[in-house]
């Protein structure tokens, strides 16, 4: 034990003392490693809202392709959509789920645009409020059972 004090009093008497003190490399290292790990954190945050998004996009997709126009399925047998009904269909599904987005419907196909903004965790440190996230989605009416997988 006196042998280790005699050392450290021999080494801080060659070198000085440097208690307290913080060298640069430390502080950028530091800084460094906290911004990659807000990236990390953040982005994979904000790739998980994108999930998010997309699901309801998907989810408000199919409601709408649900909206066929009957008159021309009775009278033809062609199972196309209604655009008026089949917007209004996925408009609703995206309000009644507290979501902004976007819909457009022809009589094939039913498009849905989600958007959404990601509060940052520990971006904010560095001036990164939010991140923008959406998701689109397309669905399409179809007539019958025509293979596996459609």
């Amino acid at each position: 034990m006196i042998f280790l004090r005699d050392l450290l009093r021999w080494v801080r008497a060659r070198t000085g003392d440097d208690s307290g003190r913080v060298s640069a490399f430390v502080v950028v290292v530091s800084v460094a490693l906290i911004a990659f790990a807000g990236l990390v954190l953040d982005a994979g945050l904000a790739l998980s809202a994108k999930v998010q998004a997309l699901d309801a996009a998907q989810a408000a997709a199919r409601a709408g392709a649900q909206q066929l126009n009957l008159t021309a399925y009775r009278t033809s047998n062609v199972a196309e959509l209604d655009p008026p009904q089949a917007e209004a269909a996925a408009r609703g599904w995206l309000q009644a789920a507290n979501l902004q987005g976007t819909v457009t419907a022809t009589t094939t196909t039913v498009t849905v645009t989600v958007h959404r903004t990601h509060q940052t965790q520990l971006l904010q440190l560095i001036g990164v409020r939010s991140l923008e996230v959406s998701a689109t989605a397309t669905a399409t009416a179809i007539q019958g059972v025509t293979g596996p997988n459609t």
